[in-house]
């Protein structure tokens, strides 16, 4: 019940933000397909399809992980540090379990419908993507795992400059250098394995190998799955720190 009532007044708050949430949600995947597919990639073949096949899997893992951690990361960090609203779920009679799992669905939500409008975008682009149940599975993990990073993230930092930095040093890097516009099989051995240990890249990987109609290993979807049983393990425990 406790889960059901954070989930309500999250959607409420979506329902006022609507129209702010969606269009942010819309602007970054087109400018970048408008760049990359149009510009840069409308004559370049990546492993036997067109770029822009190549890079919507990219774009969906990519928007799915800044859709998730900013939903949560902004609002934890404003209830927070600004308005101090948090405290009033901290005292309250709620299970601190649920108290996470809720904000966290909240993100959950917000980045698959993320993932929806690429793919809608995508849709309006001429591009045709194969989607399967594996495919939502993985969006779905994609998305728990960031959200539950960027809960333990917010509570976790103690001003707003903090996770400022914070995107600037873990989730740029990781935007970039996970495969979301390249292969990463052109990078050097060691590279591609020490990038392969990023969840973004997992996803990009698998992501990419369904839409494209290619054999993924099951592999990343325990990589996935421990993410997300780590950073969900981390959020509670920072939580009741938070109480005591």
């Amino acid at each position: 019940m406790e889960i059901v009532t954070i989930l309500w007044k999250e959607m409420i708050f979506f329902r006022r933000k609507m129209f702010n949430i969606i269009s942010a949600a819309m602007i970054q995947p087109l400018l970048y397909m408008i760049a990359f597919g149009w510009g840069l990639g409308s004559d370049v073949v990546i492993e036997g399809h067109s770029y822009m096949h190549f890079v919507v899997p990219g774009i969906v893992a990519m928007t799915t992980m800044n859709t998730s951690f900013s939903a949560i990361s902004v609002r934890l960090n404003s209830m927070r540090l600004h308005d101090r609203s948090f405290e009033f779920y901290l005292t309250s009679p709620v299970n601190v379990r649920f108290l996470a799992l809720g904000f966290i669905l909240s993100g959950v939500f917000r980045g698959m419908l993320a993932a929806a409008i690429v793919l809608f975008i995508a849709f309006i682009f001429g591009v045709y993507i194969h989607i399967t149940w594996g495919f939502v599975l993985i969006c779905l993990l994609n998305s728990f795992l960031f959200s539950a990073f960027a809960y333990a993230a917010a509570m976790t930092i103690n001003s707003h400059y903090d996770m400022n930095r914070f995107n600037t040093f873990v989730m740029v890097p990781m935007t970039f250098l996970c495969g979301t516009f390249f292969s990463l099989e052109k990078l050097p051995v060691f590279l591609h394995r020490a990038i392969m240990v990023l969840p973004l890249a997992q996803s990009t990987t698998a992501l990419r190998a369904i839409a494209l109609g290619k054999e993924y290993s099951p592999v990343c979807l325990f990589v996935l799955l421990a993410y997300c049983i780590a950073f969900y393990v981390y959020s509670v425990r920072i939580s009741r720190r938070e109480i005591f």
